[in-house]
């Protein structure tokens, strides 16, 4: 008898049918009230219609369309880096200098990616990351599972116990309510004690993992599907662990390597608000390039930067008109299955503020809250913000919906108002390590050649551990201050 195998639904299944439960959720509550055209918080939801719930994913592109921009472009970027060999040949000589070391770059990597979560929120900006971490860490005898949880967990880490983030810490105290004050003190303290337990937990498993696979291949998490594409997708990198050849950078592989760092080191400096820590050194770079100095960028600033950027390492290479440009579009081509997994996800949010699904979780949650005993405020409030974060996985969208209602009932209770900030924080932190509706998540796995499912079945103990830990601390905390 043949054993039937199991079917693993794809990202978009998996989305789409999530959009299409939330559109049947809001006939199943009550209705809303308006006063007007305003709504009565709370008093119910806008049952979906029909096209309310097909237009959401399509209004999930009109959304996404910066970041979809960013990661067409950064596609190109990556075809003429590929066409140049740099990067192939900087992995082998990389991986032929460790020497058996490769596992020392995982708890490196992570810390790196986790010090721009917890500064300035990076995530989305980490997509450009995967196929590089990943084409590495398949290099260096692990898989693509490795790469993406380097990445993820590395940057997701910081960006649950964000310190000083302007999106998730600093969107929260800017949406609270007058008269409701907080210890910046406490919530980076809190941040950090955070941060550094999540990171620790995940470097752990990251580790534990990635030493079983390079010990035996046949220890891999990824299906027989995904071993394959990674094998069609890194070929040249899986051949890298049994080439003995000794290999060398050409000198203009060096400058393109170079050229490479200097990129993402750009568009990171320029991605993180300098404003907000009243730093003005960089104000006077880049304006003349982008239309927007470092510090003030977005997805639409750095996709030129890639342009550019691209047009240089091609002419450093010394390519072709047509090579160059055949070379971006096929690149650029290889992201459309990408872009459309980051459109659909941001559908279940549109959907979200369509039916007022969202305003009618946070204020009724927010009254069963305020008649529980006090030891279980934390976790219930910890527990609703994962729900919520769910929904909208936005750090900036959910502290905009959720504090200016939260965190005045925690300081009406007598609790601490920078631990129900961070809760918030660490909960959207958490759901945006596991989450389909998370862009960067989906757009990231595709990327990587990793499922969702089989990503969810192997980060869900990790996502679990950390919920824990976050939820004992967070206790804990609210004890002491």
């Amino acid at each position: 008898m043949v054993k039937r195998r199991k079917t693993i639904l794809s990202a978009f299944s998996i989305i789409l049918i999530l959009i299409f439960l939330l559109g049947i959720l809001s006939h199943l509550l009550p209705n809303a009230s308006f006063v007007g055209e305003e709504i009565v918080n709370g008093s119910g939801t806008v049952g979906a219609k029909l096209s309310d719930i097909l237009l959401s994913p399509i209004l999930g592109f009109a959304d996404a369309v910066d970041v979809s921009i960013f990661i067409l472009v950064l596609g190109g970027f990556l075809g003429i880096l590929t066409k140049t060999g740099a990067l192939e040949t900087g992995i082998k000589v990389l991986v032929k200098k460790l020497k058996g070391n490769e596992l020392v770059l995982i708890p490196i990597l992570m810390l790196i990616f986790s010090i721009g979560g917890t500064t300035y929120g990076m995530l989305e900006e980490t997509v450009g990351f995967y196929v590089l971490i990943a084409a590495c860490m398949v290099a260096a005898g692990m898989d693509t599972l490795v790469g993406s949880a380097v990445v993820l967990l590395g940057a997701g880490s910081g960006v649950l116990g964000s310190t000083i983030n302007p999106f998730a810490v600093g969107a929260a105290i800017s949406s609270l309510p007058d008269g409701i004050k907080v210890n910046q003190g406490y919530v980076i303290f809190i941040g950090f004690l955070l941060w550094i337990t999540t990171l620790l937990i995940s470097i752990f498993f990251v580790m534990r993992y990635a030493k079983k696979v390079k010990q035996d291949k046949g220890s891999t998490f990824l299906s027989l599907r995904e071993q394959k594409n990674m094998e069609k997708k890194f070929k040249e990198e899986i051949e890298i662990e049994h080439n003995k050849k000794e290999v060398k950078l050409t000198t203009r592989q060096k400058i393109t390597l170079v050229l490479l760092m200097f990129t993402f080191i750009i568009m990171i400096i320029g991605f993180i608000p300098w404003g907000e820590f009243n730093i003005t050194f960089f104000d006077k770079f880049t304006g003349w390039l982008t239309g927007s100095s470092l510090g003030n960028w977005w997805f639409y600033e750095a996709a030129l930067w890639f342009l550019v950027m691209t047009i240089i390492i091609a002419l450093v290479n010394k390519m072709k008109e047509k090579d160059i440009v055949d070379t971006f579009i096929d690149g650029a081509n290889d992201m459309i299955g990408v872009i459309l997994i980051i459109a659909v996800a941001r559908g279940a949010s549109v959907l979200m503020q369509t039916t007022y699904l969202d305003n009618y979780i946070i204020y009724n949650a927010s009254n069963l809250l305020k008649n529980l005993p006090e030891f279980l405020f934390v976790p219930l409030n910890y527990l609703l913000h994962i729900v919520l974060s769910i929904l909208v996985p936005s750090s900036s969208g959910l502290a905009a919906l959720s504090t200016p209602i939260i965190t005045p009932l925690a300081t009406n209770l007598g609790y601490s108002s920078e631990v129900a900030i961070m809760t918030l924080v660490s909960a959207n932190g958490l759901v945006n390590l596991i989450t389909p509706t998370c862009g960067a998540i989906m757009g990231g796995l595709a990327l990587a050649k990793v499922e969702y499912t089989t990503w969810f079945k192997w980060a869900l103990k990790i996502v679990i551990t950390i919920a824990l830990v976050n939820i004992i601390i967070l206790e804990f905390v609210s004890l002491l201050i």
